[in-house]
């Protein structure tokens, strides 16, 4: 009998922050946190369209990121919570929705597809055999919501959201412009912008816990690495001011616009399959 991955909801939390942004996997409701400080309102000099266009540009520009159709990350999940210290893992993406998201552990794999319109998990059973579900309500209203493979400033206008400026708080001792982005869905989010380099520090999402009940997700940015012009951060700690260690996502390496086929964001199949390999 194949061993059953003990920390299946630890795996499912990760899964859909990951899922969240070019980035996004654990969620944890907090207000704010030891990482974030709200400082007083102060009178800002630039305007939201001015911090959404040098985030845009410091992260490579309108026109490299329309021209990715598809993107592939591949690293490693640090945890502290789980049966091992280290998690192997996939996320795949396509405009101008779609993922697939694949741990391995315990010669386990889950994964979590979108297609853009239906949502899939496949995991093991509490006995060891391969359990397929589609996505709760919940978890499909959160994926039809995500901002897509180049997150939620990018094209803003497009997607139907409107970004409103909240404030300047600290991220981590950076002074951080708080923009507050209403989507179409009716979901608002908060994006933290440093007000030095113009890149996303935090990312908010309301997401639902396993009862159905509202929780906020964070993501924190960490170490952005340059991709073919492209700034994209290559560490991404959830559970932030929770009071447990954070969680890490370590993006070991990013491929732009490789070849996805059809069966990417199918429907898995049973048996659990092995992790399959990004061709470009």
């Amino acid at each position: 009998m194949r061993r059953p991955f003990p920390q299946a909801a630890m795996l499912r939390r990760t899964a859909t922050a990951l899922a969240l942004s070019i980035c996004g996997f654990a969620a944890c409701a907090q207000a704010a946190d030891a990482a974030s400080l709200v400082l007083p309102p102060p009178q800002p000099s630039l305007s939201v369209a001015q911090i959404v266009a040098r985030n845009v540009a410091a992260r490579g520009g309108l026109a490299a990121w329309r021209r990715i159709r598809t993107m592939a990350w591949v690293g490693h999940i640090e945890s502290a919570h789980a049966p091992m210290p280290s998690m192997m893992f996939t996320l795949e993406q396509e405009r101008p929705n779609k993922t697939r998201f694949e741990i391995n552990a315990l010669g386990q794999t889950t994964i979590r597809v979108f297609d853009g319109n239906h949502g899939w998990k496949l995991r093991a059973a509490p006995n060891g055999g391969p359990d397929l579900q589609s996505y709760s309500p919940e978890e499909l209203k959160f994926a039809e919501a995500a901002p897509g493979l180049d997150g939620p400033l990018i094209d803003y206008h497009a997607k139907g959201s409107v970004i409103t400026l909240g404030g300047i708080d600290r991220v981590y001792g950076r002074r951080a412009y708080r923009l507050d982005v209403a989507l179409r869905s009716g979901e608002n989010d908060h994006v933290w912008v440093d007000a030095r380099t113009f890149l996303e520090l935090r990312y908010d999402r309301t997401s639902f816990s396993q009862a159905a009940m509202p929780v906020t997700v964070s993501m924190y940015y960490h170490d952005y690495k340059t991709i073919e012009g492209l700034r994209i951060p290559s560490v991404i700690e959830t559970g932030v001011g929770s009071g447990k260690e954070p969680d890490r996502i370590v993006i070991e390496r990013i491929l732009l616009n490789p070849h996805l086929d059809a069966r990417t964001f199918a429907m898995p199949d049973a048996p659990l399959p092995v992790q399959r390999s990004v061709r470009r």
